[in-house]
């Protein structure tokens, strides 16, 4: 379980395949301080340690993953958010983030907003019912507030903390993102589609 906070970033280091699975290599401020069988988001992708020393971890991701999410775009060298799970007794800063990718979108446009930019993303409209204004949604495991929502589109405002501080100022239009729709929202969708059976 995460926050949609942002630790920091990382680079990846090593990209080594194996048959259908995919190893990652991530050099961090935070590998030193993760354990074996830990789970981190990276880019909002919750994924287990399976190595670590001082410098670095790795990670392994499934082909699931790999088809569901854009990690099938890493490249070694690429930055990527990062974050540990949360600590029960803390402040719930963000919201709750799962690091179960929903869908991947696409970055439509950035304008620059006098100070802050506005992100918009393109996605599959069947998740319309999951996007609401001011609602709670994770790009890429930053947890973030949807303004403007249309069909099969939404926004996003950064500001100029959480643009330094994650790989936000990397994303270029056209790239794909990783996006988790609130665990509340869809729970509810869930319900409402159960009473409408009865």
């Amino acid at each position: 379980m995460f926050t949609g906070i942002i630790e920091c970033t990382g680079v990846i280091s090593r990209i080594q395949k194996d048959e259908s699975n995919v190893h990652f290599t991530i050099e961090s401020p935070i590998s030193k301080d993760v354990k074996i069988d830990q789970s981190v988001a990276h880019d909002g992708v919750c994924l287990t340690v399976v190595e670590c020393d001082n410098r670095s971890h790795r990670v392994t991701a499934i082909q699931e993953t790999m088809d569901k999410t854009n990690l099938g775009e890493w490249q070694e060298g690429d930055i990527i958010n990062l974050e540990r799970c949360m600590v029960m007794g803390g402040r719930l800063d963000g919201h709750i983030v799962q690091g179960h990718v929903d869908t991947a979108a696409i970055c439509e446009s950035i304008k620059d907003a006098d100070g802050s930019w506005v992100y918009t993303f393109k996605y599959s409209d069947e998740f319309d019912g999951l996007v609401i204004s001011k609602g709670s949604i994770a790009i890429n495991g930053t947890s973030l507030t949807v303004v403007n929502p249309k069909k099969g589109r939404f926004s996003v405002a950064i500001i100029p903390y959480t643009y330094e501080h994650t790989k936000f100022k990397q994303l270029k239009v056209g790239q794909r993102v990783n996006v988790e729709f609130d665990i509340l929202g869809k729970y509810i969708l869930k319900n409402l589609h159960l009473q409408q059976k009865k």
